[in-house]
């Protein structure tokens, strides 16, 4: 493909401008991992099935892997490599980290991203609110009571931090 055929995406990412060219076809984390150097964000089953792929997409949940890079021109997005602030882990992962929320460690980044978006509007969860709310991300590993555990954990600080 000549540069001639390739889009403009301009987008903030993790609070920072950033752009690219690339085709009109590209998958938002094709562009996200390859152009961006952003791998944070993995890709999984492709279809928006397993929610690896999850990221913040206007202060909003959503899978990267069915949505083309040029729909996300002028977005805000907020990828795993965002939570964390000055070197300190955001509440949630750290959470994560205290309550065994992961293993193999493939879901965790769209499991965190989902379960953000989660606690954004189920601020004191039940833990059947929290089973159905990140039942969108498959994880293979932890049968989920240590992610489900770490989310109502994470719960309180992030109401403090709002």
């Amino acid at each position: 493909m000549k540069m001639s055929d390739k889009v403009p995406v301009r987008l903030t990412v993790n609070g920072t401008s950033r752009e690219g060219r690339c085709e009109p076809r590209k998958l938002l984390v094709d562009f996200l991992r390859e152009d961006l150097g952003l791998t944070g964000t993995h890709v999984g089953c492709e279809h928006g099935i397993c929610g690896a792929c999850t990221i913040m997409l206007n202060g909003e949940a959503a899978r990267s892997c069915i949505m083309l890079a040029v729909q996300a021109d002028g977005a805000e997005i907020v990828t795993i490599e965002g939570l964390a602030q000055a070197g300190q882990l955001h509440p949630l992962q750290e959470a994560f980290r205290e309550h065994h929320g992961l293993q193999c460690g493939f879901c965790t980044p769209g499991m965190l991203m989902t379960a953000l978006d989660f606690l954004h509007v189920h601020p004191d969860p039940t833990e059947a609110e929290i089973r159905e709310g990140i039942s969108a991300v498959l994880c293979r590993c932890t049968g989920y009571q240590g992610i489900v555990n770490a989310v109502k954990a994470a719960a309180p600080a992030l109401n403090r931090s709002r």
